[in-house]
């Protein structure tokens, strides 16, 4: 294209004005208009969709449920800041726990089968599950390298829409986030599945009913 032409489009587009946008619809469905357990359940089937394993657990019951989802693992990684009781229950049974403080080497990273940590937000809608490298999180190397990774997220932090969601994240915008929908996955050009290429192979939530 000419120089001479660029500037016959660009006077069109000037002697047109300023174009009113228009209004962005707001009317998608709002979560706390949704009841609790619908939420919960969808989250629960976007998960299964994305091929994740899902358990159930109380307060009480929590630290048997993680033991019993690390029941084929014997070393796992965990981030500093997980409750005694959780830590306990991973290193049942006879599991190395590896605790990342100081922050352990890709290498041992590598060869550690699976991590646990705690989740600050999820999404229902999508299946979406934040971490923001809280305490309970860890950094974010500790999620995307060992195969398996096991989160246990309180039904109090699913919300049903990302606006929800973000709203919790934006409390803290300095720390990094993390967004996980499913195991990692990805397909080449002829739609071939391969797993565990950017992140866990394996990703099994604990949803924790924690309602007062």
């Amino acid at each position: 294209m000419s120089d001479a032409a660029k500037a016959e489009i660009l006077n069109r587009i000037r002697a047109a004005g300023p174009i009113s946008a228009p209004a962005i619809p707001r009317d998608y469905r709002i979560g706390t208009t949704a009841a609790r357990e619908e939420v919960i359940a969808e989250m629960e089937q976007a998960l299964i969709d994305y091929t994740a394993t899902v358990a159930h657990a109380t307060p009480a019951t929590l630290p048997q449920v993680i033991a019993d989802q690390l029941s084929d693992k014997t070393t796992v990684v965990i981030p500093p800041g997980l409750p005694q009781d959780w830590v306990d229950a991973i290193g049942a049974d006879g599991r190395e726990v590896r605790v990342d403080d100081p922050p352990l080497s890709k290498d041992t990273l590598d060869k550690t089968e699976a991590v646990v940590t705690g989740a600050r937000a999820g999404v229902s809608l999508s299946g979406t599950i934040m971490l923001d490298g809280e305490s309970d999180q860890g950094r974010r190397a500790i999620t995307l390298v060992p195969d398996c990774h096991v989160i246990v997220l309180p039904a109090s932090s699913i919300y049903a829409t990302v606006p929800e969601a973000v709203e919790v994240l934006s409390a803290h915008p300095e720390r990094p986030t993390t967004w996980i929908a499913g195991p990692s996955a990805t397909s080449d050009i002829e739609l071939v599945r391969v797993d565990g290429v950017h992140g866990p192979r394996t990703l099994r939530v604990i949803i924790v009913d924690d309602a007062s």
